[in-house]
C-alpha cells in the first residue's frame, strides 16, 4: 500500500521539532509565567486596576503559548506512533492524515503570529470600510467586505462589535466602523488595509452586465489610557442625530447617536449602537483617539505599504486584491500574487493564506 501522506509527516514534524524553543522558548516562557503569577499574588495587585488587567492579559498570552507548544509536542508524538501503523491499517492512515493536517494548520498560525512583532500588533483593531465611487454597486461590495471580515473574526474566535453603520439607500452600506477584539487582531488585520476590487455580473443591472466595484478597509489599533493622545475640545465639532440601529430602549426616538469631527485633520468618527448619547460619545472618542494615534504612526513610517494603500484613491490601479466572480472565479492578491479559486470560501472569511503571505513578504522587504 502506498502512503501518500508519508512524505509530509516528517516534513511537518521537522518544522515543529526543529523549532521547539524556536517558535517559543518554553523554558523562558515558564519563568516569565512564574514572575507574572508572583506579581498577581501581591497584596496590592488590584490597587491599579488597569495595570492588573494588563498583567492578567499578559499571563493569559503566556499560558496560551505554553499550551500551544505542548499541543505541538503531543501531536508530533501521536503522528510518530500512527506512522508506524499507517502502512498496514487504513484507520491509522486516516487518523494520521487528520493529525498532520491539524498540526500543519497550527504551525501556520504560530508562524503568522511570529511575524507580528510591532508594538501595537497584539492590540484590538478598529476598522472602517468605505465604498468607492459607483453608488449601489460599491455600497453592496462594502457590505460584502464587512461580512467577510466578521466571518474571518468568527473563525478565529475573535469578538466583534459594529460601532457605526450607515446603510445605503437601495442596498449595501455607505460606511461602517467596527471593532475586532482578540490576540493580534490589529497585526493581522493591518495586512488587509487598502483597496479591494470586485468584478462580477451586477445583481442590480437588468442587462446583467459585468461591473467593477471598489471599497477600502482602514485599520487602526485600539489604544489604552497609557498612550496619551492630546485632543483639544476647540478642535472638535460634535453633532448628535437620530440613530437607526439597534440599541437602548429609546434608540429610535432620541438623538442619541454621536458624530465627532476632528477639525485639524478632517477625521470623522461616529457611534450609534450604545444605549445612551453619553456612551456613544465615549466610544466615538475612543475611536478618534485610535485614529489620531494611527495617523501619527503613519507619519513616522511612511514607507509602510499597508498604510500607503489605505490612503490611496479607491479606484482602479490602487487595489491590494482583486475578487473576480465573472467571467471566471479567482481571488488574487496584487502584492504577493497569492491566488485562490474558491471565491466563496474567501468571501466566507478564509483569509489566513493572504494574511500570512503578506506578513512574510513584509518581513523579507
Amino acid at each position: 500500500m502506498k502512503i501518500v501522506i508519508c512524505v509530509r509527516v516528517p516534513m511537518s514534524c521537522a518544522r515543529v521539532s526543529n523549532s521547539l524553543g524556536g517558535f517559543f522558548d518554553v523554558a523562558a516562557k515558564r519563568e516569565e509565567l512564574s514572575r507574572t503569577e508572583a506579581q498577581a499574588s501581591a497584596e496590592d495587585f488590584w490597587s491599579d486596576q488597569e495595570a492588573a488587567q494588563q498583567l492578567l492579559q499578559q499571563r493569559s498570552r503566556i499560558e496560551r503559548v505554553i499550551a500551544r507548544q505542548e499541543q505541538f509536542e503531543s501531536a508530533i508524538a501521536d503522528a510518530e506512533v500512527l506512522f508506524e501503523f499507517a502502512e498496514e491499517d487504513e484507520d491509522s492512515l486516516r487518523e494520521l492524515r487528520a493529525v498532520v493536517e491539524r498540526l500543519a494548520h497550527e504551525v501556520d498560525l504560530a508562524e503568522t503570529e511570529m511575524l507580528l512583532s510591532g508594538e501595537n500588533d497584539a492590540r484590538n483593531a478598529i476598522c472602517t470600510i468605505h465604498p468607492g465611487a459607483g453608488g449601489t454597486e460599491s455600497q453592496d461590495w462594502a457590505e460584502m467586505l464587512l461580512r467577510m471580515y466578521l466571518k474571518w473574526a468568527e473563525r478565529r474566535g475573535f469578538k466583534t462589535e459594529v460601532l457605526d453603520l450607515q446603510p445605503g439607500e437601495e442596498a449595501g452600506i455607505k460606511n461602517v466602523t467596527f471593532k475586532v477584539e482578540g490576540e493580534y487582531a490589529y497585526g493581522l488585520l493591518s495586512a488587509e488595509a487598502g483597496v479591494h476590487r470586485l468584478v462580477r455580473i451586477s445583481p442590480f443591472d437588468q442587462a446583467a452586465r459585468r461591473h467593477t466595484s471598489f471599497a477600502s478597509l482602514f485599520v487602526s489599533p485600539e489604544i489604552d489610557e497609557n498612550i496619551e493622545v492630546e485632543i483639544n475640545d476647540k478642535d472638535l465639532r460634535v453633532d448628535t442625530y437620530r440613530a437607526t440601529g439597534a440599541g437602548g430602549q429609546h434608540i429610535n426616538t432620541t438623538d442619541s447617536a454621536v458624530r465627532i469631527t476632528h477639525l485639524p485633520t478632517g477625521i470623522v468618527v461616529a457611534c450609534q449602537n450604545q444605549r445612551s448619547q453619553h456612551q456613544n460619545r465615549a466610544v466615538a472618542m475612543q475611536v478618534l483617539r485610535s485614529r489620531l494615534y494611527e495617523l501619527e504612526l503613519e507619519k513616522r513610517r511612511a514607507e509602510s505599504a499597508v498604510l500607503e494603500a489605505s490612503k490611496a484613491e479607491i479606484s482602479f490601479g490602487s487595489q491590494i486584491r482583486n475578487y473576480v466572480l465573472a467571467p471566471y472565479q479567482l481571488v488574487k492578491d496584487a502584492r504577493t500574487k497569492v491566488e485562490r479559486g474558491d471565491v466563496d470560501s474567501v468571501l466566507g472569511g478564509d483569509l489566513d493564506d493572504f494574511i500570512h503571505a503578506y506578513l512574510l513578504s513584509r518581513r523579507a522587504a
